[in-house]
């Protein structure tokens, strides 16, 4: 197992006796993994599974009244807080959208890495600044496409983080953080998808809910490339 495909250069001796630092945790479906405001060591790395980033909505409201901006997939990190300090306080709420497995990497673990190697803190960074991009393009997705092309492409979307085939997504994936990431309610995306399927261009079943790269791109244009 290498937490992470950059920690696979590492000399065998290191990386064993990283990976020892290292805390392996399992997560049911939608269990919080990180609250905001929380205080913790770690960053997150996922082993399994699919996991959210969310923004929270007002105080009192529902968990899923809040905004998905992020999905963190297997080998992926969590990176919340700066590497020159041990601990940092949680800005996000960490949520398995499947269940997950998750290695917690102590910062001070992970600060000693990178400075004994700098491509690996130079890998971090780009991943960092990558995933800046997604949110950008979602953000200006949210802002100009209608609420059907919205759905389509999330929906694509789960295709590729949450693959349960060739062009299908794990079932277990909810309305609920379908909508929290396409920035529209639930009633409005399961309507959406009850006249997809209507339309004979959305399928469920028992291996999960299909959805065609050709219907993406012939119902929405071409889908732009995803990090």
């Amino acid at each position: 197992m290498n937490l992470h495909p950059s920690l696979a250069r590492l000399p065998s001796l290191e990386r064993l006796a990283f990976r020892e630092l290292c805390e392996l945790r399992s997560y049911a479906r939608n269990e919080t993994i990180l609250a905001p405001n929380e205080w913790t060591c770690a960053f997150y790395c996922v082993e399994s599974g699919l996991v959210r980033v969310v923004v929270e909505g007002r105080e009192g409201a529902q968990e899923e009244a809040g905004v998905t901006t992020d999905f963190i997939r297997r080998h992926d990190f969590y990176l919340g807080g700066s590497l020159s300090e041990p601990q940092y306080r949680a800005a996000h709420r960490l949520v398995a959208v499947l269940p997950s497995t998750l290695y917690l990497v102590p910062v001070s673990a992970m600060r000693t890495l990178c400075a004994r190697h700098h491509n690996i803190a130079l890998e971090l960074v780009e991943g960092v600044s990558a995933r800046m991009n997604v949110l950008r393009r979602q953000l200006q997705r949210v802002s100009s496409l209608s609420s059907e092309e919205m759905v389509g492409r999330v929906l694509y979307k789960m295709t590729q983080i949450a693959p349960a085939g060739h062009e299908v997504y794990d079932k277990r994936v909810t309305q609920g953080v379908i909508a929290s990431y396409a920035g529209l309610s639930r009633e409005v995306v399961n309507r959406t998808m009850r006249e997809m399927e209507r339309r004979g261009v959305l399928l469920r079943d028992a291996q999960g809910v299909h959805v065609s790269q050709d219907f993406a791109g012939t119902d929405f244009g071409a889908l732009p490339p995803e990090v």
